[in-house]
């Protein structure tokens, strides 16, 4: 195996570490084809034959190696999160969260955040059938929906809590219609955060995982 800072290679494969952060990947030309993997060792497990050994490598080479990993990790969580305020699916309220998280506590957001998605699906179930009824109680339709916003409110869930207040203006005008439209709309939004979080959740792990620290967004 010979290589440089930013590239190494082995038999025919050369496996190259692009300078552009934008490029996340690692380049892998095996013979004529070029392939994408997260970290070298990943490119040699795609190429090596089942049976062949893990190469040895000096210490110095298989701590670049992490470093590299963790650095491509933590710039994806920073850039994934600015995506996520930048699209109103977070707010400053997640901001506080994550400052009130320390090692005494390091799961405290992770937990805060599965109490909002038991809260909201229960809360959206109710929603559900409350408007099913043929005689529909909007006041009791206005409180479920008033506990979703404080609930959404409460871990900066800002694109579900904005969805409430014309949801609670329909539970005003007793209007049934407009009411099912908002609960589609909200439930929309749920999904779509849910999966935002958790996301991001599987970032953090993969940073800790990899022996690095997970990066303060301000």
């Amino acid at each position: 195996m010979v290589g440089t800072a930013n590239s190494f290679t082995t038999g025919r494969n050369r496996i190259t570490n692009p300078t552009n952060h934008s490029q996340k990947r690692l380049q892998i030309y095996h013979g004529t084809n070029l392939h994408f993997c997260t970290t070298p060792f990943d490119c040699y497990f795609l190429f090596a034959p089942p049976a062949t050994p893990l190469p040895l490598l000096p210490k110095a080479v298989y701590q670049r190696f992490k470093e590299m990993e963790v650095g491509q990790l933590q710039r994806s969580f920073v850039e994934y999160m600015a995506s996520l305020f930048r699209e109103g699916f977070l707010d400053a309220q997640f901001s506080q969260l994550q400052q009130l998280q320390d090692d005494s506590n390091p799961d405290f957001v992770v937990e805060v955040v599965s109490l909002f998605f038991e809260d909201s699906e229960r809360l959206l179930n109710d929603l559900t059938t409350a408007l099913d009824q043929p005689n529909v109680d909007f006041k009791q339709v206005d409180a479920h929906v008033h506990q979703l916003k404080g609930s959404s409110s409460s871990v900066g869930a800002q694109r579900v809590k904005n969805c409430c207040i014309p949801f609670r203006n329909c539970c005003e005008e007793h209007n049934t219609e407009a009411c099912l439209r908002c609960l589609q709309q909200i439930k929309q939004e749920y999904l779509l955060v849910k999966s935002k979080l958790q996301t991001l959740f599987e970032l953090e792990q993969q940073i800790v995982a990899a022996g690095g620290a997970i990066p303060m967004v301000q």
